[in-house]
């Protein structure tokens, strides 16, 4: 139950004060009881109260002494990291990568495996997650929550997965399954929006409220940030944006709609290469033939312009609509292409609309997905565990 709920003014006082003081051990580390006291303005009685309360609870734990001054040195606490741990996992057409964090938000343990021509999409995930926890020496039951990266629509509804491209063995039921494989709450969220909370949380866009995260990798796609959280639409489709209609792209119709995404076959990764290619930049990968670009100087000017051009109509698209200040290019592409390509992206976006959104390149170059996984399911458990303090 959380501590909005706890009926009672004295127990609900007692759970925001317990709150506030785990976030605090969190940002500042170990504390003395003294100085949890002055930093969260409780008496000397109550911040010890408090103390005994999430210790006796083992969410908090004695990790030394502090020197200095007259008398007993006084001790210091710290949030007992293994109290509580959480699992990440980005999954992919070609590999699964799982890591386990503790409540304290160390990535303790990480096992990266390929999913081959595994048709046990269960299979696959249940032996990352316990590789992972293995990995950290954690019991398995200590995991509160399992958070799934996956490319596809998730339904806001029932979260499970109802469409994934380059998945095609991942599909309905496949949530409750695990949820009973791993007797842990699991949860899917879109690749792409979790790379959009891990950007909210340390990287380009770090205390923005408001702002779109264009990912440009094999494909195109889009998350949105409104208020500090994420817009996923009645279906889960919300920035789906491969499959924008836009000029200079065939409009596929009907069964063709899925396969054929136009936006996607503008601006994804083959089209960029096909770019790199008439301009005699020749690479294995889209993100290769954009450095290469770049290193040439003005010689690989005019890739950057067509591909910031072609990036620039789905960008608009969705600007003139959400009119957010900040647009964050990542996904390998996005990434590659640096300021170089995001200031291009940015005078193409406000030559043809009447908005003009500062565009950047991720402040994150590892693991995004992952990042946005751990964030995500961190701040699900600490509610659950830091809101339960009182009983």
């Amino acid at each position: 139950m959380g501590a909005s709920h706890l009926p009672g003014t004295p127990r609900l006082l007692r759970a925001l004060n317990d709150r506030a003081a785990l976030e605090l051990l969190l940002e500042r580390g170990p504390l003395t009881r003294a100085q949890l006291g002055e930093l969260t303005g409780l008496s000397k009685v109550t911040a010890s109260q408090l103390v005994e309360r999430l210790e006796a609870r083992g969410l908090v734990t004695r990790v030394g002494e502090q020197a200095g001054g007259r008398g007993p040195n006084a001790q210091l606490y710290a949030v007992r990291p293994r109290s509580a741990h959480v699992v990440g996992v980005d999954v992919g057409p070609d590999r699964v990568v799982a890591a386990c964090a503790d409540i304290t938000g160390a990535v303790v343990g990480r096992v990266e495996q390929s999913t081959g021509d595994s048709d046990d999409p269960v299979g696959v995930v249940h032996t990352a997650v316990v590789r992972a926890v293995a990995s950290a020496r954690a019991d398995l039951g200590t995991v509160r929550r399992v958070v799934l990266g996956t490319p596809g629509l998730v339904d806001p509804a029932t979260g499970d997965i109802t469409f994934a491209f380059n998945l095609p063995r991942w599909h309905r039921g496949l949530l409750a399954a695990l949820r009973e494989d791993l007797h842990t709450p699991v949860v899917f969220e879109n690749d792409v929006n979790l790379a959009a909370v891990a950007e909210a949380q340390s990287g380009a866009a770090a205390g923005v409220d408001d702002f779109v995260l264009v990912w440009v990798g094999v494909g195109v796609g889009l998350a949105i940030m409104l208020g500090g959280r994420l817009h996923h639409g009645s279906s889960g489709a919300a920035g789906e944006i491969g499959y924008l209609p836009v000029p200079g792209a065939p409009i596929p119709r009907g069964a063709a709609r899925r396969a054929t995404p136009a936006f996607g076959a503008l601006a994804g990764a083959e089209a960029i290469r096909a770019v790199a290619r008439e301009h005699g930049f020749r690479a294995g990968t889209a993100a290769e033939a954009i450095r290469a670009a770049i290193a040439a100087g003005a010689r690989g000017g005019p890739v950057l312009d067509e591909v910031a051009r072609r990036l620039a109509l789905g960008v608009a698209s969705t600007c003139v609509v959400l009119d957010p200040p900040l647009v964050v290019l990542a996904g390998e592409v996005g990434q590659a292409g640096g300021t170089a390509l995001a200031e291009r992206v940015q005078r193409e976006v406000a030559t043809i609309t009447l908005v003009s959104p500062r565009v950047t390149v991720t402040g994150l170059t590892d693991e995004p997905i992952l990042c946005g996984a751990l964030g995500t399911a961190l701040g699900a458990v600490r509610d659950e565990v830091f809101g339960s303090t009182v009983g």
